[in-house]
């Protein structure tokens, strides 16, 4: 599949949505891949089913606080370096490249790379959402080495990083991102074809174009856009999706910590919604309660969208007085394991409610 700019639209505006708050500003991404489109580069999108078991793929992506891209923009020759270096290090031709999440800016940086370098992208990634850390990989969950790994930043500086484990991978090139300004571009999770075919969560590039498709065609034809995607996510992995809340934002507190974005939003009900939510943010939007009652929970998708335009709002975005709607989504059945919730379900972020899925709350 070779896709055309009105699909880096509705792809942008689908990763944001399920990127759930992360992943980086989508704009940017766009930004980048219309730049090859129009110096005439493909940007070839291939189905997992169609990658040679023995064939290499190395997922490329940014790495840390997605505040940053906003005063430290990307070429996008940054993840090419790592993606090069990872090849000449390995001593092996990659196949392809894939994202390592769906979210942002991270469903577009493969985009560049693959049109750049002649290679198809995989239409799949590792998280089905965006998390803030890379061991929170469904590759990592079963099986996959994230490292070797190399980091490199906008003055092409680069990193190889040799980690024992994939959290010790994440620790180690978080403070080598935080030395490089607090964002970086690397590449990861060296895999052959038959363990993507394992281990990702299939198809969903696709899917975020379904989903910036779906709302596009809805606001088009004056129907609700709401509706429209809450009837198309049945039809997907991400089986399940109901608003959960809708109101006024009053309050936002957001902080760069660690190489995160850290932080809370506030919203008081409109309408019919009585009460206040609270929405906890580690890049992305972790954990929703109302009035102290748990709405929704990671690995769950909780997605801030603009009441008006139904546009998903990144975290970096949010501002006091916007009137937003709230959406959550069942993450695929390969998320929910007891394998995966111990990589990124709630404890993993210190959040001290179990994991309940969303079809099961009232």
């Amino acid at each position: 599949m070779k896709l055309t700019s009105e699909d880096l639209h509705d792809l942008a505006v689908g990763a944001a949505f399920l990127g759930t708050g992360g992943g980086g500003n989508p704009y940017v991404g766009r930004l980048m891949v219309q730049r090859c489109l129009d110096e005439g580069l493909t940007v070839d999108l291939i189905d997992p089913t169609d990658v040679p078991d023995e064939a290499l793929v190395i997922p490329t992506a940014m790495m840390g606080a997605p505040t940053v891209l906003i005063e430290k923009l990307p070429s996008g020759e940054e993840a090419i370096t790592s993606f090069r270096q990872l090849e000449k290090h390995l001593g092996r031709k990659a196949f392809a490249t894939m994202p390592i999440e769906i979210g942002g800016i991270n469903s577009t940086i493969p985009l560049v790379v693959g049109a750049r370098l002649g290679i198809p992208i995989v239409d799949a990634d590792g998280m089905g959402r965006a998390f803030p850390e890379l061991q929170m990989e469904t590759f990592g969950v079963y099986g996959v080495s994230g490292s070797p790994m190399y980091v490199t930043d906008e003055d092409n500086d680069s990193t190889l990083l040799m980690a024992t484990d994939n959290k010790s991978m994440e620790w180690l090139s978080r403070m080598v991102a935080i030395r490089m300004g607090g964002c970086a571009y690397i590449a990861e999770y060296s895999m052959s074809g038959a363990d993507v075919k394992r281990t990702a969560v299939p198809n969903t590039m696709t899917l975020a174009m379904r989903i910036g498709r779906c709302l596009r065609e809805a606001k088009a034809s004056h129907q609700s856009p709401f509706d429209a995607l809450l009837n198309l996510m049945p039809q997907t992995l991400y089986n399940h999706a109901r608003i959960i809340f809708t109101g006024k934002l009053v309050d936002v507190q957001r902080e760069t910590r660690n190489g995160f974005s850290i932080g809370r939003a506030r919203i008081d009900g409109l309408g019919p919604w009585v009460g206040t939510m609270e929405i906890e943010i580690q890049n992305e939007n972790l954990i929703a309660r109302v009035n102290g009652e748990v709405r929704a929970i990671v690995p769950d998708l909780i997605c801030i969208m603009d009441s008006e335009s139904a546009e998903p709002i990144t975290t970096e975005q949010l501002r006091y007085g916007q009137r937003v709607t709230v959406v959550a989504v069942a993450v695929p059945a390969i998320m929910r394991t007891p394998e995966a919730l111990d990589v990124f379900g709630p404890r993993c972020f210190g959040l001290d409610h179990p994991f309940t899925p969303i079809e099961t709350m009232a």
